[in-house]
């Protein structure tokens, strides 16, 4: 995979990142590296970066939006929400695909894509 002149890291400020670490392992199995009580770093299997303890930007509010994948939404949709997952935007069509958005427990907003027509 090329590395040079691509994203290699990002950091996301969240109001509590043990939340978000409890979150993102339980919804999306991503692995984790505690540096003290105010930062987090993730391994997602593909893209590492980490949250800092601090007070979230949403997309709303003009921050960038973290876009995952998942091959089925309604099964992932049904996680994000059981773990504390806010929902944003119920699933919706666009061109390509499918899409829905949410805020995890530390504040983040973030959204998840299908290219399948329906789960």
């Amino acid at each position: 995979m090329k590395r040079e002149n691509g994203i290699d890291y990002v950091e996301l400020a969240s109001r509590d990142p043990a939340a978000s670490r409890a979150f993102f392992e339980q919804v999306f199995g991503w692995s984790f590296e505690d540096y003290g009580p105010d930062y987090t770093a993730f391994d997602d299997g593909r893209l590492q970066g980490g949250f800092f303890r601090g007070k979230p930007v949403t997309a709303s509010a003009g921050a960038p939006l973290v876009v995952l994948y998942a091959e089925q939404l309604a099964p992932l949709l049904e996680q994000v929400l059981a773990h504390g997952g806010e929902l944003i935007k119920p699933v919706f069509a666009f061109p390509g695909g499918r899409r829905f958005q949410f805020v995890e427990p530390g504040g983040n907003e973030l959204a998840v894509w299908s290219q399948r027509d329906s789960d």
